[in-house]
């Protein structure tokens, strides 16, 4: 019999009463499937992880009846069932998320109508040279989701009252440009700089330092808001927006570091605790030890798999 337990799925669970669970496992998921019914949280909606455009999967429980299970392959292909009970719906969630081979074969699956695809303005050259060039810039630092991505698509032109790209124009482009990162993302091997930076940061936490990614807009914001991200830390760590657009653009990375009680002493102990986790995963960095100075990790090569 195939062990279950510990596997970890690469998918995003959206439930109705607002919760989100990312990388569930498969006893997880078949937990949240069986939990459906009750008024306010009766279906969940599933993507894949990295989020591919028009792929998920949704079923549905009004409690006490049968299960309504809906799964979306492209624009095109839109399929779904009625389940009988909660385990069926259950192995049909867990064998979609694996992408199992056959996991749909035994299903009676019937096509579900859609409305057909919003006719979408073009672009001009002009607007959409540099819109595609801010989303290109976004895809590459690889934190922001297609949602937030067409929200900066939307904005990145605004001039008072005038939008010269609409939500339709802008989800059309960052889906574009996010398949396209994709696919180059596919060809990548092997463990890549960010993952061993996230892989550094996730042991400090461990050691009591509170380490954030991408925090903020600028050091002054990060310096002002990282004590509210304190709980029961020792000293902290961040790298803001600017400095992700840094390094994403081929440049080095640079850590703003301190203790939480303003001396000295605890901001040199944390930047060496930081400058050590960093080479313990292989990442090279430039400090002179003094708690003034920026941690510096260079050189990086920035390729962020997206998430979604």
């Amino acid at each position: 019999m195939e062990m279950e337990i510990d596997e970890v799925l690469a998918v995003k669970v959206e439930t109705e009463n607002g919760e989100t669970h990312a990388w569930p496992s498969v006893d997880r998921l078949r937990e949240l499937v069986n939990r459906i019914g009750d008024r306010g949280d009766q279906f969940l909606v599933v993507q894949r992880i990295p989020d591919i455009p028009d792929v998920f999967a949704q079923v549905w429980h009004g409690g006490g009846g049968d299960y309504r299970f809906e799964h979306r392959e492209s624009r095109d292909r839109f399929f779904g069932t009625t389940l009988t009970a909660p385990h069926l719906a259950a192995d049909a969630m867990v064998g979609w998320a694996r992408q199992a081979h056959g996991w749909d074969a035994a299903i009676a699956w019937t096509p579900v109508d859609a409305d057909p695809p919003e006719e979408v303005p073009t672009l001009a050259d002009d607007v959409r040279e540099p819109v595609e060039e801010r989303i290109r810039t976004l895809l590459r630092c690889g934190y922001d989701n297609r949602d937030a991505l067409q929200e900066a698509a939307e904005d990145y032109l605004v001039s008072g009252d005038e939008r010269p790209v609409s939500p339709a124009q802008a989800r059309q482009l960052v889906d574009r440009l996010w398949l396209e990162r994709l696919a180059e993302q596919e060809a990548w091997e092997g463990v890549t700089d960010p993952e061993r930076l996230a892989g550094a940061f996730e042991a400090l936490e461990a050691r009591g330092i509170t380490a954030r990614e991408n925090f903020t807009c600028c050091r002054g914001c990060g310096m002002a808001e990282i004590g509210a991200e304190r709980e029961d830390a020792r000293g902290f760590v961040f790298f803001h927006r600017q400095v992700t657009e840094h390094a994403a653009d081929g440049h080095g990375l640079s850590l703003y570091y301190g203790g939480f009680d303003g001396s000295e002493e605890t901001t040199c102990g944390v930047g060496r605790e930081v400058v050590a986790a960093l080479g313990a995963v292989g990442l090279s960095t430039d400090w002179d030890g003094s708690p003034a100075k920026a941690i510096t990790v260079a050189p990086l090569d920035w390729r962020k798999r997206l998430q979604g």
